[in-house]
């Protein structure tokens, strides 16, 4: 008999391996970085949650018992009408914060391209013009640093 025969052929070795290797990573990371985000929807409720305890524990020493109450029950309806659109529609947070993050990445273009054009200077806001290469230029404005205006 052969080698191959002798000994009983496991198949999925490599993908035991792999998902070994993969669990070990993981596990690493948890415990390098702490446990990925959550969902959106998961997300927000850790936010609503978060914010609910600090708005508790700040109109503790704030406020009378009266209005406490109420900040408290202010808190729980909130929290009652947040609750069922998450259940509802945990996909919905999903989108809504990848299109968040599409227009933040708009927003820093247009941030950039504003920079961009302020650090060229005003005279060309869209970068376009041409400049003079040497004294002989119909822009040759000597050593100063602004620009001529012919008024006449």
């Amino acid at each position: 008999m052969s080698e191959a025969t002798d000994r009983p052929a496991d198949e999925d070795a490599w993908a035991d391996a792999c998902a070994e290797d993969l669990a070990a990573e993981q596990a690493r990371r948890r415990a390098a970085y702490g446990p990925p985000p959550g969902s959106a929807a998961e997300e927000l409720r850790k936010l609503v949650d978060a914010v609910a305890d600090k708005l508790g524990s700040f109109q503790a020493p704030l406020l009378g018992m009266a209005a406490q109450g109420a900040v408290q029950q202010v808190i729980q309806q909130a929290k009652a009408a947040v609750e069922p659109v998450i259940e509802r529609n945990p996909d919905v947070f999903d989108h809504i914060a990848a299109a968040g993050n599409e227009l933040l990445a708009a927003y820093r273009s247009a941030v950039q391209g504003q920079e961009g054009r302020w650090t060229r200077g005003a005279g060309d806001p869209a970068g376009t013009e041409k400049k003079a290469e040497g004294p002989e230029g119909p822009r040759d404005e000597g050593s100063g640093a602004g620009e001529h205006i012919d008024l006449d």
